[in-house]
């Protein structure tokens, strides 16, 4: 539906080294296609080619403009071809290529002398792999870039003991002989608050050229890696999350789709169902949904019920349906999209009260008191680090909040407050009538 829209915002991100602020991308896109910002939004957020990176906090509802993206490709190249061990053949789903060809400096590809590797990403084995990732159309110099970025088996790593200790080399203790890249990781990780003043390098510097030379890049590739490396810092941060992440992609359900406007359809990496919420219970080796789902949902977003009611209840605690384990899927916390996006999952945290009533952060008690932070804040401080241990104050007194164990501590007099994180209750008729609104 969207590919040659696709293909140019890849182009374009190519052609920028790899990354776009979110705002000056549409900008450019917009100059081919009439895309609306709405369905600029879904192409970034529903593709897997484009890895949105956050932004600051929004201002005025401008979060989105200040996020960046990042081209991405599940294409490798294949190691044991470089070395002529490949024992898969035609058959072998990464690209055989010369990787001293990727690094723009292969000896033998200029000269009469031929590469007894490849160094054509259009070979019989080659381009049927682009094709199948859609980057056929891409050209040699913009699919180079995306091996770069997106292999981790091409390029050193950042140093961490360079990253320590005190300047100019930190704990690095081979020094100058270093086989890894000496970077400021803040300025890899684009938060480095001394900017040009920073002790450590922005930029690779005559020996980090000397080591990528030897290892077979190119000087042109070489001057480029700072910024490479920020973009690998970000799919490397956003693949982790990934991994530890219970609930990816494939078990988050799809805004689009809940609106009826869902274009990718089978293609769509995320669950299509109607509400923003969905209750499954796991029948052998398959989830089936749960029956009376809104009355399930009602009790689950009251922070007093540890379970459903009914004659079968839903434990909260334990989520488990009888002897059937329990999951509930949803949309994407709240926190993480713009203002404008609707049916997102608002969290709300509680902490239970003096007289054991439940109260949501960032709302007066009984006494009026208040928490110094809001649900909210909890919510991304909770999806950055769920093990985190964070300072809350209320009038004199500081708690420590564990969103490991899910409970407040005084530390002065070891006292516990338990803690939950349950959603804002979402009727099925506000659903619908949000449909209509959209239709």
């Amino acid at each position: 539906m969207y590919r040659r829209e696709i293909l140019e915002a890849t182009r374009a991100l190519c052609s920028a080294g790899g990354a776009l602020a979110l705002g000056e991308l549409y900008l450019k896109l917009k100059q081919s296609f009439e895309t609306s910002q709405e369905e600029f939004l879904f192409i970034m957020d529903g593709c897997s080619r484009f890895l949105l990176v956050p932004g600051p906090a929004e201002v005025g509802g401008e979060q989105w403009r200040d996020s960046k993206v990042v081209a991405r490709t599940s294409l490798r190249l294949c190691g044991a071809y470089c070395h002529g061990e490949c024992a898969e053949g035609e058959s072998c789903q990464n690209l055989h290529l010369c990787r001293f060809f990727i690094y723009g400096n292969c000896r033998f590809g200029k000269g009469r002398r031929l590469c007894k590797f490849s160094h054509d990403f259009r070979s019989s084995h080659n381009y049927p792999l682009l094709r199948e990732c859609t980057l056929h159309e891409l050209n040699d110099d913009q699919l180079i870039l995306m091996l770069l970025q997106n292999d981790n088996t091409l390029l050193p790593g950042v140093c961490s003991h360079y990253n320590k200790g005190s300047a100019p080399l930190g704990d690095c203790t081979f020094q100058v002989s270093c086989t890894k890249v000496h970077l400021c990781q803040h300025f890899v990780q684009g938060d480095c608050a001394f900017g040009q003043n920073c002790k450590r390098l922005h930029a690779i510097d005559q020996h980090g050229c000397r080591m990528l030379e030897e290892r077979g890049l190119s000087r042109d590739v070489v001057q480029e890696l700072p910024f490479i490396y920020r973009n690998i810092y970000h799919l490397s941060h956003a693949n982790t999350e990934r991994s530890v992440e219970p609930q990816d992609e494939t078990n988050e359900i799809c805004l689009h789709f809940i609106r009826n406007s869902c274009k990718f359809n089978g293609e769509c990496r995320r669950v299509h169902f109607p509400l923003p919420y969905k209750w499954e219970a796991l029948d052998g080796n398959t989830w089936t949904t749960l029956q009376d789902m809104e009355d399930i949902e009602r009790d689950f977003c009251d922070p007093t019920k540890t379970q459903s009611s009914g004659n079968q209840a839903v434990d909260f605690v334990s989520m488990r349906w009888g002897s059937r384990p329990v999951r509930r899927l949803s949309t994407v916390s709240s926190v993480t999209k713009p203002p404008h996006y609707v049916l997102t999952t608002d969290w709300l945290w509680y902490y239970k009260g003096d007289r054991g009533k439940w109260v949501e952060y960032g709302q007066p008690d009984e006494k009026q008191r208040t928490m110094s932070m809001t649900s909210q804040t909890l919510e991304k401080l909770y999806l950055d680090d769920r093990d985190a241990e964070v300072k809350v104050v209320k009038g004199h007194r500081e708690y420590v909040l564990s969103f490991k164990d899910m409970c407040q501590r005084n530390p002065k007099y070891n006292t516990k407050r338990r803690v939950r994180r349950r959603p804002r209750f979402v009727p099925v008729v506000q659903v619908q009538s949000l449909y209509v609104q959209k239709t």
